[in-house]
Order: C-alpha cells, then structure tokens, then sequence
C-alpha cells in the first residue's frame, strides 16, 4: 500500500482560509560572539516577521529546521500554531523527539506566536489568556560577561560553572571571593534573588561520586558571609548542574539547611525521576527541577511523583512557548509553582517572561544581568529593564524585541534560508 497523509489529522490550514503564509526561514548561528546560540527568523507573505532561538548544538537544529521541518512550515498558515506543534511534535516522536528536534519546535513556536501578536498587534501574554501580574519577579543567576561568549567560535560544554575573572558584571568570581560587596550590589541593583553554583568545584575534582566535609565547608563560606552581611533580604538558589550521585546530593542538602535557600537544583542528574522523589524525600530544603527535562510527559512524572517543590522549564529547549504553558498549568493543578529558565539567549528571556505574565502558578524568571548589561544589546533592539527585583511586561506586538537583522546576511557562515519555490 503507497503512503498516505489523512487529510483529517492536523491538517496545515489550507491557504485559500488564510491570507498569511510562511513564505521563508531562516537561520544563523553567532559563531563569532555566541557560538551555541541558534536564531531563527520565519517569514509571511504579508510581510510580518516572526523571531525565535534556542541553544546548544546549533548546526544540528539548523539542520533539523531547513532539512525535515521546513516542509511542513512552508506555505502553511503561520497563526496555525498548535497543529504545527502537534505535527512535528508526533512525527519526531516516531524516532525520538528529544533534544534537536524538540529545540527545532521550540524555536519554530517562539517565531509563530511573534507573528500571531503582530497580526493582532497584542503581546503574547494577551494572547496566553491575558496578564495576571503587572510585572514578572526575576533573579540574578551569578554569571559572568563572557558565560558561552567565545569569539573563538568553539562551543564549550554544557552545564560547567565557570568561576570567572576581575571585572564589571564578574558576579561569579565575585561571589567566590567578595560576596559580602556582590551582595549588597544585588541589591541596590533592584535584586531580591541570586542562584550560584557554590558546590561545582568538588564535582570537578571528584566527578560527583563523592563530596567531603571539607569540600561542603568551603563551599558554605561564601553563602554565609552573605547571610551574615544582608541576613534573609537575598533569596539564595543553588544550581549543582546535575554532577552528584545521591548520597553527595542528600549530603549537600543538609549542609545547606542553615542557608535556607529558597530551592536546590539539579544536585544529581534527572536520569532517573524515582531517585529524585528519593531525594527529595531526604532533603531538609526545597527541590526544584529541572531545565534538563523535556515536554509534559517528564513533568507530568515529576509531579505523579511528587519529586520536586518547584518546576523549572527552559521555553527554547522544551518545546516553546505553546508546551511551557501546558506544562505550567498542569503543575498549578498540583500546587507546585513554575520558573522559567534562561541562561542564554534574549528571547528565551522574553519566552520566559510572557509565560510568566500569563499564569498565576509562575513565581520567578531567571535572569543573567551579564548578559543583558553586555551582549544583549547586540542581539535585540529593545533592552530589559530590571527594577525592584522585577520585570516590567512587554508593550510591543509579539515577544516586544526583535533580533539584529544583520545575523541574517546571506554572506554569513552559519546562515542557512529556505524558501517557498
């Protein structure tokens, strides 16, 4: 039997019902000042412009966008956001959706729902149901100006705190070697909250196997001169990047009763959702996971299991703007509360704060003022502006910024265009 397409499932919207269509995508890779950064622009024929991102193994979403994708997008409607989604989420899932393809999708649904506000020239949160907070809580994640910034064009490797260097903005170093000056700058700054990654040191040297007293010693030194130079007026985060087993992360957790921080994350890897009920169960203080799951099937897992005090989503990385919703509805219904993740790119920024904007269940956006005070303002056209330990909601169409339309220079390295032919 030849295959066929049911013309009743999901069916791209044919264009005689719509006026708008996707015409052109494009993609570009910023291997000279941000190499693991992917920025996607999609096309219409009537001439709106819609924006996304995602990071981590750039050339390969690329690939995935132009080479498979691509022939769903062009020509369709683009306001067919959710059969999109649905589509290239089902058929990926036919050979594993997990990581290319689900950045692809997420960066595709971040450039639809930009066109969907411009066609009806509202900000997305509006579109999302409508705000529930006239400005998004956001915390300081202690960077630096040169966290995945390499001018060499190498990639790095994902989830190694780097310590940093002296300098304006080197908020890592600075915690490791004046937090009492890092955190009343916070502060005047309009921070109420920072997340560091006080215990990466010990994972490097002993692979996260194992941590000793000494090790959870020295790294407790700088969060309490914190507590002792502002006491409780900084919530803390701890951020393990995935490296400990658990007898170190349940370790770690005890060690870190006294800082009281508002949540720990990613102190071992999310291989495994069980061990993370376990462990949850043993810490004395919240767990928050993870940017390292994807779409609602892991956090419908985490919340069945009740694994995790807080759930954390990346916007570019598990499926855009259309699944952090779903998937932050579906842990209002258990009372867990959403964080948006960002490390990295501007739209993952703006992503994270639309979602914020529209549901009730959402309590912080994570920032990097390394990057928004540096180079962001090579990236988008309209800046974020951190006040009180808040972001204001966008005013624009869309996400409210709009890529450096000169990534999309044809004569770039790493610039790829599809077209309708």
């Amino acid at each position: 039997m030849p295959e066929t397409t049911p013309k009743s499932y999901l069916p791209a919207i044919p264009l005689d019902e719509s006026e708008h269509r996707i015409v052109k995508i494009e993609s570009a890779i910023l291997k000279e000042s941000f190499p693991s950064l992917l920025v996607i622009r999609i096309h219409t024929n009537t001439g709106f412009i819609g924006h996304g991102e995602t990071y981590y193994a750039p050339h390969a979403v690329s690939a995935m966008l132009h080479d498979w994708m691509g022939r769903r997008l062009l020509g369709s409607d683009p306001l067919a956001i959710e059969s999109h989604w649905r589509f290239l989420y089902e058929r990926a899932a036919n050979f594993g959706v997990r990581g290319t393809e689900l950045r692809a999708i997420s960066a595709i649904d971040l450039a639809l729902w930009d066109i969907f506000g411009q066609v009806t020239q509202q900000p997305i949160y509006r579109l999302l149901g409508g705000p529930v907070r006239n400005c998004v809580p956001v915390y300081n994640s202690l960077a630096n100006p040169n966290y995945g910034i390499r001018p060499d064009g190498s990639q790095g490797w994902p989830g190694y705190g780097v310590f940093g260097k002296p300098g304006p903005l080197e908020d890592s170093y600075n915690f490791f070697n004046n937090p009492e000056e890092l955190a009343h700058e916070l502060l005047e700054s309009g921070y109420t909250a920072f997340k560091t990654w006080a215990f990466d040191k010990p994972a490097h040297e002993h692979g996260g196997m194992r941590i000793s007293h000494d090790d959870i010693e020295r790294a407790l030194i700088p969060l309490r001169r914190v507590r002792e130079a502002v006491g409780n007026k900084l919530e803390i985060m701890i951020d393990g990047h995935g490296f400990f087993m658990l007898p170190a992360a349940i370790r770690i957790a005890e060690a870190l009763e006294e800082i009281k921080p508002l949540w720990i994350e990613d102190i071992i890897k999310m291989d495994s959702i069980e061990t993370l009920a376990n462990f949850r169960e043993k810490s004395p203080v919240p767990i928050s996971a993870s940017e390292m799951l994807l779409s609602r099937a892991d956090f419908a897992d985490v919340l069945n299991k009740r694994a995790a005090d807080y759930i954390m989503v990346d916007p570019t990385w598990a499926g855009g703007i259309s699944e952090c919703i779903r998937i932050a509805h579906m842990a209002q219904a258990y009372n867990v509360p959403t964080t948006t993740h960002d490390c990295s790119g501007p739209l993952t920024l703006m992503a994270g704060v639309h979602i914020n904007a529209a549901v009730p269940g959402c309590c912080f956006q994570e920032t990097a003022r390394a990057h928004i005070k540096t180079i962001y303002k090579d990236l988008i056209d309209d800046q974020p502006q951190i006040s009180n330990g808040h972001m204001a909601l966008p005013t624009k169409p869309g996400l409210g910024v709009k890529l450096n339309p000169d990534f999309f220079d044809p004569s770039r390295e790493g610039y790829r265009s599809s077209d309708v032919t």
